[in-house]
Parts: structure tokens; C-alpha cells; sequence
């Protein structure tokens, strides 16, 4: 994106926005995230350019065989201590945004920004990873999205922003960042945990994800912003217990998130949802089921049932003329929808093979509890 200090490039734009348009042809919104592994190329990752690296001349040592270890090589932490901390960096990363927002705020497939993917930083004298990361959220972080915030709304008020912890939230540890002061915070945290990050099977009987809900949705209650899980998805999602997790983290998702994206990463790692025939990887068709992306009212319950193929979504209509809108995936046997309440569904059913958009339009001048069933045609 920034080659060089102040030099945007105009190929990379271009390329940014030849993306968004094929997702605006098959209707997908999209997040504009700046992502970093490792912070950047400085360290053999992708991420913040090599320009921008300060590392103090500290050593770097590679772990080909556990790259996240990298982030706590001494160089790679100067490098993040720097990006919070000196005043020519906050600059420059504060107008690449502004750049990126004035380029695509009006582009019809862009929703919203992750202002930094999975930041790190320094651990001082005396911290554990724990303490570190709390203190690198509320004092680094925080004032950094809101630097970057008040610059994007410079050029665009419409997007959304999207702000994420460290990843050690996803030990189920509660984030330390503050309060973002912009209408159109969105926290975003991913959803990993280092066992299933090496590979290992998932555990129920630990209650990571009971501890993970319980850390994750602490900061969105607090500051009344929505929680959209930015990433998340097994490294082997063949493992014994994976159709168990699957199971129990889609429902934990469904009982505190706005919406989640899984990662499918598919140029090794194991993270991609289909093979190379487009056929689902082993569980992850569970994450294939009627979802309702538009809720005209405040949501009282959101839930699927995978035994049954079965989706209910309850909420209490606005009493504007407002319209929801449910999404279901193609299936063999197609769906069919009923809706009790002051409210109306076109169509009722989703032929088999199709992929559907059902809306659900308020009868006119009411308002009230509706009661959408979505459910697998016999």
C-alpha cells in the first residue's frame, strides 16, 4: 500500500477495488483490513512495510515451526513499541487510512475497516503476557484507534470501524482497551486458542469456550458496541472432537455475536473450507445454514438447530417499514419459512439447489414480537 513514506501505490489501489467490484456482483460486503503477521516484511511476513520497522537494532530469530513465537522476539516488539509510540509513524499510519477511506468510503460493497489485524507489542520488565497485553490495549491501542478513527471520519462517516485486542483474548482473557469515542465502533476479536492453533483437538471438557464467551463479551457490554468475530476456524477440522466443536462454538457465536468470519485461508495451513473439487473440508458444512444479515427490531433470539435444519430468529419489530432480511445457503431439499406476528415473508420457500434471500416486510402501522422458522423441506 505505502511503499515508500507518503507514496501510495496506485497498482495495490487498483487492485483493491477490482476486489471489491467482484464482490459486489455476488453481493458480498466486505471489511477492509490491514493485515499484519509479525508486523511486516521486515521479519519475512506480510504487514507493515519495511520503511516502518524500527527494531533499535535488537536480534531477530525465526521459528519456522512456531511463527506466533516470533511476535515476542525482541526486535519485533521494538518495532510495535515504536508504532505506538513515535509521532511520524502515528502520522503516517493515521493518512494511509485516510487515503483508503477517501478512495473507497462510497464504494457500494465496502462495510466497514479492521484498523489492524491481530496487534502485539512489547512486554516490559516484570509482565507476564497476561498483564502485557491489558496494558498494551488500554494505553497503546486505545489511543491509537482512536487517532486513526478521528482521521477516517475526516473522509468518511458512514463506514464502519472495526477494533481488535491482542489475540491473547482468545486464552479468555477480557481486553483492556478503552472506550473509542466514534458511533460506529465495531469490536472485533478473533476466536482462537493456542492448543487448536497447533494443531491439537478441541477439549470440551476444558471450558475454553465457555471462558472465551465469558472474556469476549465483557468490553461490548460495557460499551454498548456490537461484537463481530473477525476470525476463527480449527487448524484440523478432522479431529474426533471438531463436529462437537463446530457444534458448540456456532451456538456460543449465535448467543452474543452480530456476526462472525470464519478464516479460509487456502494456501496451506489446513484453514481452507473446501477442497480442491469445492466439496466442504470434514465439519465445516456446519457453518453452511440460514442467518439473518438485516434485523428490523432488537434481536430476542437467534438460534439453529443442526439436527433438526432448523433456524428461529425472534425479534421485536421497530413498527417502521423497515425490512428484515434472512440468507439461506442451497440445499438439497431448499427451505421453507413461516412467520408468526405482525409480519409478512416473500418468498415462504427456497427451491432445492438455490441459494435464497427471504425478507420479512412489517404489516403496515404495527408493531410487535415476530417469530421467523426457517426449517428443511421434507
Amino acid at each position: 500500500m505505502e511503499p515508500r513514506p507518503g507514496h501510495y501505490s496506485s497498482g495495490y489501489l487498483r487492485k483493491i477495488e477490482r476486489i471489491l467490484n467482484w464482490a459486489h456482483r455476488w453481493r458480498i460486503q466486505v471489511v477492509i483490513d490491514a493485515h499484519q503477521d509479525v508486523f511486516g516484511p521486515e521479519f519475512g511476513h506480510r504487514g507493515i512495510p519495511e520503511w516502518a520497522a524500527r527494531t533499535d537494532g535488537l536480534p531477530f530469530t525465526q521459528h519456522p515451526d512456531d511463527w506466533f513465537a516470533e511476535y515476542f522476539e525482541p526486535a519485533v516488539q521494538a518495532a510495535f513499541e515504536h508504532l505506538y509510540q513515535d509521532t511520524d509513524l502515528q502520522r503516517a499510519q493515521a493518512r494511509m487510512w485516510r487515503a483508503l477511506a477517501q478512495r473507497f468510503a462510497h464504494h457500494p460493497a465496502v462495510f466497514g475497516y479492521d484498523l489492524i489485524n491481530e496487534p502485539m507489542g512489547r512486554l516490559r520488565e516484570g509482565e507476564d503476557i497476561p498483564a502485557a497485553a491489558h496494558r498494551i490495549e488500554s494505553e497503546q491501542l486505545t489511543p491509537m484507534y482512536q487517532r486513526i478513527a478521528d482521521e477516517i471520519r475526516t473522509v468518511d462517516r458512514h463506514n464502519r470501524l472495526f477494533v481488535e485486542p491482542t489475540p491473547i483474548v482468545g486464552e479468555g482473557l477480557p481486553t483492556g482497551l478503552g472506550r473509542i469515542h466514534d458511533p460506529k465502533v465495531v469490536y472485533a476479536p478473533h476466536f482462537y486458542n493456542a492448543t487448536m492453533e497447533a494443531g491439537g483437538d478441541y477439549d470440551p471438557s476444558a471450558r475454553w469456550l465457555e471462558a472465551y464467551e465469558d472474556a469476549v463479551t465483557r468490553y461490548p457490554r460495557a460499551q454498548h458496541v456490537p461484537v463481530v468475530v473477525g476470525e476463527w476456524g480449527p487448524r484440523d477440522s478432522s479431529l474426533p472432537n471438531m463436529a462437537r466443536f463446530y457444534g458448540d462454538a456456532l451456538a456460543s457465536l449465535d448467543r452474543y455475536s452480530s456476526g462472525w468470519a470464519g478464516y479460509v485461508w487456502c494456501y496451506g495451513g489446513g484453514y481452507c473450507a473446501v477442497d480442491k473439487d469445492g466439496r466442504f473440508q470434514a465439519n465445516k458444512e456446519q457453518t453452511a445454514r440460514p442467518y439473518a444479515p438485516a434485523v428490523a427490531g432488537t434481536v430476542r433470539e437467534r438460534r439453529y438447530d443442526a439436527t433438526t435444519q432448523t433456524f428461529h430468529l425472534v425479534y421485536d419489530s421497530s413498527g417502521r417499514p423497515d425490512v428484515s432480511e434472512l440468507s439461506t445457503p442451497p440445499t438439497a431439499t431448499g427451505w421453507q419459512v413461516s412467520v408468526q406476528g405482525p409480519a409478512v415473508a416473500r418468498p415462504r420457500v427456497v427451491p432445492a439447489g438455490e441459494r435464497g434471500t427471504v425478507r420479512i416486510w412489517p404489516q403496515p402501522g404495527a408493531s410487535g414480537r415476530v417469530t421467523v422458522t426457517v426449517s428443511a423441506r421434507e
